[in-house]
């Protein structure tokens, strides 16, 4: 069965940086519904169409094609009061909106006295990234997936 519209896709898969530095080594398989459902990165889903069980591809992401560039708009500079007394640099932590989104990732970069430095940023914004995958399962998808626009992983969890 070949990757088309409206079929489930299973990738072994790693991602490395531009210089050839794992980023992701891709401990669980890649599921996604094919088919513009914004399950995977755009450009490796055009890489995809179309090929079969075994195949195997690289895909070179620009910034602007994976996790977006920079913006060091997104770094703030906050009251240390505002924290719990357990963080360290490298803790992550969601911000929700005021509409009650899941809100944007921060990432904690540095610590002072009083102030801490949070950066919104992807930790890979910026970076030109490789995905490697080798196609591993194609399935026809369910009404049920189409209709939701998702893959139903077994056991009734999903991630968004």
């Amino acid at each position: 069965m070949q990757v088309a519209k409206n079929t489930v896709v299973t990738l072994s898969y790693q991602v490395t940086d531009s210089d050839g530095n794992l980023v992701d080594g891709g401990e669980q398989p890649l599921i996604y519904l094919h088919g513009g459902y914004e399950g995977i990165f755009p450009l490796i889903e055009e890489a995809l169409q179309g090929k079969v069980i075994g195949e195997k591809l690289a895909v070179k992401l620009q910034p602007d094609d994976a996790f977006g560039d920079y913006d060091a708009e997104l770094v703030m500079i906050e009251e240390r009061s505002l924290f719990p007394d357990n963080i360290e640099v490298g803790m992550q932590f969601e911000r929700a909106t005021e509409d009650g989104d899941d809100g944007e990732l921060y990432t904690i970069t540095d610590i002072a006295d009083d102030k801490v430095v949070v950066d919104g940023n992807h930790p890979l914004a910026g970076m030109a990234l490789v995905f490697s995958c080798t196609v591993a399962e194609v399935r026809p998808a369910t009404a049920d997936e189409i209709g939701h626009g998702h893959v139903h992983a077994p056991g009734g969890h999903h991630h968004h």
